[in-house]
């Protein structure tokens, strides 16, 4: 499942998500943060367990543990349950947000249904997200064709093997180091991200550069098929460096760099981009 998939929103509250067995999981802490506003979900999740297994009823059952991505980064087993499950989750806790829950989780699901059915429209529906957000129609464009071509090369290393998060992000990172000479944390400290994503951060030369150096690691992989973690990586650095070589030679004619310190969060990105082509003009 793409990153950009893995959270939702409630209420103006993210809750993580991941599809797994054919359906979607979704986080519990995030669950209960917004069912009972708790300035400390993980603790109220820990009591609530405690107290239902008072009166013989083990809420731990009704969750599988699930890796999601944290506030710093990184994946985490974590408390995930399916739509069932968080129906039954929700009769323990007491909350008047509870009705509405149960009511997005439905439609959740339904539109689930109905993106398997026809992909495109959940490519409608992300569009829509980033037009709400403040992307303009050319900024989208990129950035969904740079999710299919990620797509692409996550499908290229399953088929051959690769399968964890943390050896995804190992590769993702050989490519971007390649590429932008960082790796996605060494960016986002450039950008003055923390927990943001990074691509939705990205300006269209840096989004184009990042699908060129995941199209070439894709095709690369297709063409020497690689065998071991250690050939991945090398192929990775190959892709990345394909980028890095096509980045230098439009820098040296532009005189400008490609990597900026620019990010979104104090203006949305089509006002930015109103306001650097006047300043151009």
């Amino acid at each position: 499942m793409d990153k950009d998939n893995s959270l939702i929103v409630f209420q103006d509250k993210a809750i993580r998500r991941v599809w797994h067995q054919n359906q979607w999981f979704f986080s519990v802490i995030d669950i209960v943060e917004v069912l009972t506003d708790s300035t400390n979900p993980r603790n109220y999740w820990s009591m609530l367990k405690k107290r239902e297994l008072d009166f013989g009823v083990q809420l731990s059952t009704f969750c599988v543990q699930l890796k999601l991505s944290s506030s710093d980064g990184k994946m985490y087993e974590t408390d995930c349950a399916n739509t069932k499950s968080i129906f039954r989750l929700i009769q323990s806790i007491p909350s008047r947000k509870a009705e509405p829950f149960k009511l997005w989780l439905a439609q959740v699901g339904y539109e689930r249904v109905l993106e398997i059915e026809n992909p495109e429209i959940a490519q409608e529906r992300m569009k829509e997200i980033y037009v709400q957000k403040g992307y303009s129609k050319s900024w989208i464009d990129k950035r969904l064709r740079g999710i299919a071509v990620r797509q692409d090369l996550t499908d290229e290393w399953k088929s051959r093997g690769i399968q964890s998060q943390d050896d995804f992000s190992i590769l993702t990172a050989d490519i971007c180091k390649a590429t932008f000479d960082m790796t996605p944390l060494e960016y986002k400290k450039l950008k003055g991200l923390t927990k943001e994503n990074l691509r939705d951060h990205m300006g269209d030369l840096e989004l184009i550069f990042t699908m060129l150096g995941e199209a070439s690691t894709a095709e690369l992989e297709r063409v020497k098929d690689p065998k071991t973690f250690i050939e991945h990586q090398n192929l990775s650095r190959d892709g990345g460096k394909v980028a890095k070589n096509a980045r230098l030679e439009l820098e040296s004619k532009t005189k400008r760099s490609v990597i900026s310190q620019e990010n979104y969060l104090d203006q949305p990105e089509k006002e930015k981009r109103k306001r650097l082509l006047e300043q151009e003009k």
